[in-house]
């Protein structure tokens, strides 16, 4: 990347070269926002390909640039498809996905990818993931995960330049990430994405005496890092822990700035509140975006909540959260 930058300082384009021509989107199941695409409807514009799924953090921290590079080179030549293909049962729902795109500012059109179709067509194994094509089909640049905006928008630029655009700008877009959008603060994280839910679930202190697929109490127990454990009565099942009965709760030993928690109501017309804790006191302004600084919150979408953002000195800490009713189903936290 330094490298490439370093060209574009001297007025020089990157040499790129040609991995393979775009993919077919006939595997999508649906379509947001959009008739369905072709790569032979879309010859003539430059084509970003986004693999997303809402609730994945780490393609929330790289939207901000995916909406201003929309917005700055629609107009010039370039198509952002964003292909959703999801992780959890609840992101296969397209109510669900429609109204997360909405919120969060997805305007470019969304292949619905249920099946893993298109996911299957381009070969690709994770989310976030970029490929670029130019104007003739063929893909010039992909990437993985978060970061190498620089490089990415270069790359946008070189394309559309090459594709007979006017007026491309050179200079690169400036963003202001808001919420679970803000990059995260690597060099404080400490404590892995961990799933709840038994087919994933990994730093579980209780797995040698846990009753999977059915209701069972539990108490908590001590937890040393990047351990959780369970208070109340819950079904720890393959894809989720789900609450069955109110006071329910969940204390997590993590080292992190941010501490996020994909979740959601089992019945899709429920508000659970709920109230979150951090080393056993309310967490002030250590609070997420989706919590007061008394803790409190409110379950209503199946999506990704922030529920700690810490201000000071990172350092080891117990995190807790009580559902106040049933019914809260539970899936994986993150960091940040």
């Amino acid at each position: 990347m330094i490298g490439s930058i370093a060209h574009r300082l001297a007025g020089d384009d990157v040499v790129l070269p040609v991995e393979g021509q775009l993919s077919s989107f006939a595997g999508a199941t649906g379509w947001l926002g959009s008739e369905p695409l072709t790569p032979e409807g879309l010859r003539g514009r430059v084509v970003l390909v986004d693999f997303w799924t809402y609730t994945c953090v780490n393609w929330l921290r790289t939207l901000p640039y995916l909406r201003a590079w929309d917005a700055r080179y629609r107009e010039a030549g370039l198509t952002i498809v964003g292909v959703h293909t999801p992780e959890f049962g609840f992101e296969h729902d397209h109510e669900n996905v429609s109204a997360q795109s909405r919120i969060q500012g997805v305007s470019y059109p969304i292949a619905l990818d249920d099946d893993y179709g298109v996911w299957r067509d381009f070969g690709n194994h994770f989310w976030p993931a970029v490929y670029l094509a130019d104007a003739e089909g063929r893909i010039r640049f992909h990437h993985f995960g978060e970061g190498e905006y620089a490089m990415t928008e270069m790359v946008i630029q070189q394309l559309l330049n090459d594709a007979g655009a006017e007026d491309v700008p050179r200079d690169l877009v400036s963003v202001e990430p808001q919420g679970l959008e803000v990059a995260a603060d690597w060099s404080s994280v400490r404590t892995p994405e961990t799933y709840v839910g038994y087919g994933q679930a990994n730093g579980f202190a209780q797995a040698d005496v846990a009753s999977f697929d059915g209701s069972a109490i539990y108490e908590l127990v001590p937890l040393r890092l990047n351990e959780w454990a369970l208070a109340g009565t819950w079904d720890v099942a393959r894809h989720a822990g789900v609450s069955i009965e109110a006071g329910a709760r969940i204390a997590f030993r993590f080292h992190a700035r941010d501490l996020n928690l994909v979740m959601g109501p089992a019945s899709r017309i429920a508000a659970i509140p709920f109230r979150i804790s951090l080393d056993g006191a309310p967490p002030g302004d250590a609070n997420g975006v989706d919590v007061d600084a008394a803790g409190n919150g409110v379950l209503g979408d199946q999506r990704t909540y922030q529920l700690i953002r810490q201000k000071g000195p990172i350092v080891e800490r117990t995190f807790e959260i009580e559902f106040l009713d049933a019914g809260a189903e539970v899936y994986c936290f993150t960091f940040g």
